[in-house]
């Protein structure tokens, strides 16, 4: 039932990071605040397809 995703920066657009989920519990799209090398700090990265 857990499927990989994957993070991107919503401000950049850079794929940063990969994890995975459980579509049951959390059909939306997910959003975490971690850092992106690309633009030097914390910004919010959102599930992409």
């Amino acid at each position: 039932m857990r499927v990989l995703v994957t993070l991107a920066c919503t401000e950049c657009k850079e794929r940063n990071y990969s994890t995975t989920k459980n579509k049951r519990k959390h059909p939306d799209r997910m959003e975490f605040r971690k850092f992106c090398p690309r633009c030097n700090g914390h910004r919010a990265h959102r599930e992409t397809k």
